[in-house]
C-alpha cells in the first residue's frame, strides 16, 4: 500500500496541465511530502517469525513508515483513497452516460499485457475501443497501441507507481469516446498499489504469465482479490517452463474463490475469443442493468 509512495506529477504526453482553463497539479494528497517525522512510534518496527523472517505491516495500516504511528498512517490513507474515490465516481458517471465499458488491466512488468491488448484490439475489429496507457516513462506502449489503429493517450507517472482517478479523468478529456466504447486502462506494471485505487472502471483484469511462478497470487493477494478476471498468459510457453497451470488456477481461487480464469496466449491466439466473449457479456450486462434502473424511475 503506497500510503506515502513518493508519486511524482503525472505527465500527459503532448498536453500541458493548464489546458481547458484549469490546472492539473496531480496532488492527490499522497504527493505531499511535508509529513512530520517526529511522531513517536506506537508500534513495533517489525514482527519476528520462525527462521528469522521479518514481517512489516502487521498493524491496522498494513504498512510501516519510520516516524509515523499506525493511527496517522490510517488517517493519511483514508484521506488519499476518499479523494481518489471522488475522481473515480466522476469517471464512472461519465462512462455510464456513454454506455462505455472500462477495464483496468493490472499486472507485474513483463506479463505481456500490452501484446495481449494489441491482439484483443485487432480481434475486436470495428468495435469502438480506446486506451489509456500508464507507464513511468516513454510512450513506447502507447505507440504500439496506436499502430493497431486504436486511439491511445499515454500517461507518464514519473516516480508514481500507479494510475489514479484524477489521472484517468484527465486522460479521458483527450479521448473522443464514442457511445459503446470499450475503454482499456493499462495500469503501471505493479501488483501492489493499483489494487487499492479505483479508476472508475467496471472491472479489474489481472494478467500473470506462466513464467512468474505458481505462487504469485499468494504473494500478492490484494491484487488478485480485487480482480474479477485473471488471464493466465503465455500458456504456449508452459511446456518449456516446467509449470503447473492447474496450480496457478488453484492459487488464484484460493485468494479469490469467485475470480474467473482464462488461459491465453497472445502469440497463438489461444483463449482470446473467450476474453472477448467475457468483455461483450459484461458490457451487455451493464447496459441491461442501466436500462432496468431507467425503466423503474
Amino acid at each position: 500500500m503506497c500510503t506515502v509512495c513518493g508519486c511524482g506529477d503525472a505527465r500527459l504526453e503532448g498536453h500541458s496541465h493548464g489546458e481547458h482553463g484549469h490546472h492539473h497539479h496531480h496532488q492527490h494528497g499522497h504527493h505531499d511530502h511535508s509529513h512530520d517525522h517526529g511522531h513517536h512510534h506506537t508500534h513495533a518496527h517489525s514482527h519476528a517469525h520462525p527462521h528469522g523472517d521479518i514481517h512489516f505491516g502487521q498493524g491496522p495500516a498494513g504498512v510501516e513508515v519510520p516516524g509515523m504511528s499506525q493511527e496517522r498512517l490510517v488517517e493519511i490513507e483514508t484521506g488519499i483513497l476518499a479523494q481518489n474515490d471522488r475522481y473515480a465516481m466522476a469517471n464512472r458517471a461519465r462512462l455510464a452516460e456513454l454506455d462505455a465499458f472500462a477495464v483496468n488491466l493490472v499486472s507485474s512488468p513483463g506479463s505481456g499485457k500490452t501484446t495481449l491488448l494489441c491482439a484483443a484490439i485487432r480481434a475486436l475489429g470495428q468495435a469502438p475501443v480506446a486506451v489509456i496507457e500508464g507507464d513511468q516513462q516513454t510512450s513506447n506502449d502507447a505507440d504500439r497501441i496506436r499502430a493497431t489503429g486504436a486511439p491511445a493517450v499515454q500517461v507518464n507517472t514519473g516516480k508514481g507507481c500507479h494510475l489514479d482517478g484524477h489521472m484517468v479523468g484527465h486522460a479521458m478529456e483527450h479521448l473522443d469516446l464514442r457511445p459503446g466504447t470499450t475503454l482499456f486502462i493499462e495500469n503501471v506494471g505493479n501488483l501492489v498499489c493499483p489494487a487499492a485505487f479505483d479508476l472508475g472502471e467496471d472491472a479489474k483484469i489481472a494478467i500473470l504469465s506462466v513464467t512468474e511462478g505458481e505462487d504469485k497470487p499468494l504473494k500478492y493477494p490484494d491484487m488478485f482479490t480485487a480482480a474479477r478476471l485473471a488471464l493466465l498468459n503465455k500458456v504456449d510457453l508452459a511446456p518449456h517452463c516446467d509449470v503447473d497451470l492447474d496450480l496457478y488456477e488453484a492459487n488464484l481461487k484460493r485468494v479469490n474463490p469467485t475470480i474467473k480464469v482464462i488461459r491465453v496466449s497472445a502469440r497463438t491466439g489461444e483463449g482470446l475469443e473467450q476474453v472477448l466473449g467475457w468483455l461483450r457479456s459484461e458490457a451487455q450486462a451493464k447496459r441491461r442493468a442501466k436500462a432496468q434502473v431507467k425503466a423503474a424511475e
